[in-house]
């Protein structure tokens, strides 16, 4: 096929794609064609990715999943502890091997508070509400620093008040203050031929001295709506303007307005995952029923999994890159704690650039090469393998840790830029578990195994919520009078962060 440009028009007929025809051919060296013609603007059609992957989305998608769910709220339970221990003080002891001491237990071994008539409300205890299981004959292991490790048996229960009659000859010989005193229920211990009783000494006895019922939480959330639109006039729709751009996810393509649109889409699919990891819910101070939002309604919030670690879940600060042995050394408490959270032995740090660091230099002066020298490669120690300064994962103990970096944390527009001005409220990183917790949903009835993090969202037989989509206005749909073409988005969803306990928040 012959190229030609007759009569030296300039795109006379541009074509929908970007194809060598004649119709679109410009040629330069046409007689009837102004030399200053080649001095046009030189046009660079792909779009520059100067902010790189502007999206944030895919965090929950890594380690969680979503389910739908048909009513205005989710309710869960989980599991309480197993085994019965719990704080409070040794109230009174007169000593001697055969005396008894009297201990108030004041709260659980996680800080819920039994009542407040025992002298500790407002002591900082936790808030919440249980009831001991002690019972008469339960053998106790009685542990503070007044009285060091003392174990003996039960032989009267009053309440929250419990007699105690140590076993050896360890004793009880002070009093301490509210919560310094731990307990532990470790067994018991029968005469022969002896049923029940409420007290050592008695002649009645009993067939039942009551049983202890599992403990458990309940817990709630509430999904929220999400929504937003694109709009384009009718009139700008007819300028076709041909633009290669790359969508979030790699894609390539030519595209008019609906770049602007995909734009629109991208951050409102951030909005999703935002919502899900910073919600709170709804305080007092937005209870009044004066306060309106919107076309009206009252917000109630949702609780993300920031609100969710920081309410029921762990809180560190160690870890911060100032030297490798404190930040090792602050690790291992971290680890201390899921020892007693009883966390599982796989999990996924999602943290900031800075804090990512902190653990590469900890891990690398770990390094048998660290001190005297450099370590090239990992197994071969081949000096032209290209230096690798990072990890990807770790064990420490008897934890799995595999480390990645969190770009919402760290851009500058999305939570990099709060945490730089938010100070020691920054938040650094995450560390969520890697698996799934057993939990009794209450709608069906049973225990499931679901991921300790899952996004629900409203669904039914005719409205699926779960990221809605549709078109209004004259163009297109030609639904209304709208002289427009309007995209619009809409979501109906709430996380659940089950097991907050087996989670870390890094401030």
């Amino acid at each position: 096929m012959a190229i030609s440009n007759p009569g030296g028009l300039l795109n006379s007929v541009p074509a929908p794609k970007q194809q060598a025809l004649a119709s679109n051919y410009l040629d330069f060296t046409a007689s009837d064609v102004n030399w200053s013609q080649q001095y046009l603007p030189d046009l660079m059609e792909k779009e520059a990715e100067v902010f790189g992957p502007r999206t944030i989305s895919g965090f929950l998608s890594k380690i969680g999943a979503e389910e739908a769910m048909t009513s205005d709220q989710v309710i869960w339970s989980e599991q309480g502890r197993l085994h019965l221990s719990y704080k409070g003080k040794v109230a009174s002891t007169t000593g001697g091997l055969d005396s008894t001491s009297t201990i108030e237990i004041q709260s659980d071994i996680d800080g819920a508070v039994s009542d407040t008539t025992n002298g500790i409300s407002g002591s900082g205890a936790a808030t919440g509400s249980f009831k001991h299981g002690i019972r008469v004959n339960d053998t106790l292991i009685v542990a503070d620093a007044t009285n060091g490790v003392v174990k003996g048996i039960v032989i009267k229960v009053a309440e929250d008040v419990i007699s105690f009659a140590p076993y050896g000859a360890n004793t009880l010989t002070g009093t301490t203050s509210n919560l310094a005193t731990t307990v532990l229920v470790y067994g018991s211990e029968f005469g022969k031929a002896k049923a029940y009783t409420n007290e050592a000494g008695t002649t009645t006895n009993n067939e039942s001295r009551g049983a202890n019922e599992p403990s458990f939480k309940t817990f709630t959330n509430k999904p929220i709506i999400l929504k937003d639109y694109y709009e384009v006039s009718g009139s700008d729709t007819s300028r076709i303007g041909w633009v290669e751009i790359t969508g979030e996810e790699g894609q390539s393509g030519y595209l008019w307005y609906l770049k602007a649109e995909s734009d629109t889409r991208a951050r409102f699919n951030d909005y999703l995952e935002m919502s899900m990891l910073e919600g709170e819910k709804a305080g007092t101070s937005l209870a009044d029923n004066s306060i309106a939002v919107g076309q009206g309604g009252q917000p109630t919030g949702t609780e993300g999994l920031f609100a969710a670690i920081e309410s029921r879940g762990n809180i560190t600060t160690g870890v911060t890159g100032v030297n490798a042995a404190t930040d090792l050394a602050e690790f291992d408490a971290i680890l201390a704690e899921f020892d007693s959270q009883g966390a599982i032995e796989e999990n996924m740090l999602f943290v900031n650039r800075a804090t990512s660091l902190a653990f590469d230099d900890m891990l690398a002066s770990m390094n048998s090469y660290g001190a005297g020298g450099t370590s090239y490669g990992v197994f071969e120690n081949d000096e032209d393998m290209a230096l690798n300064l990072g990890f990807s994962g770790f064990r420490r103990g008897s934890y799995d840790f595999y480390k990645s970096d969190f770009r919402y944390l760290n851009d500058k527009a999305t939570r990099g830029g709060i945490n730089a001005a938010a100070g020691a409220n920054a938040i650094r990183g995450v560390i969520v578990p890697a698996g799934t917790s057993t939990v009794y949903d209450q709608q069906l009835g049973k225990n499931l195994k679901r991921p300790f993090l899952h996004v629900r969202y409203r669904a039914s037989q005719t409205d699926d919520r779960r990221m809605k989509t549709w078109t209004t206005g004259s163009v297109g749909a030609a639904t209304s009078a709208l002289d427009a073409m309007q995209i619009h988005f809409l979501s109906e969803r709430c996380l659940i962060t089950q097991g907050a306990n087996n989670f870390m928040l890094m401030k």
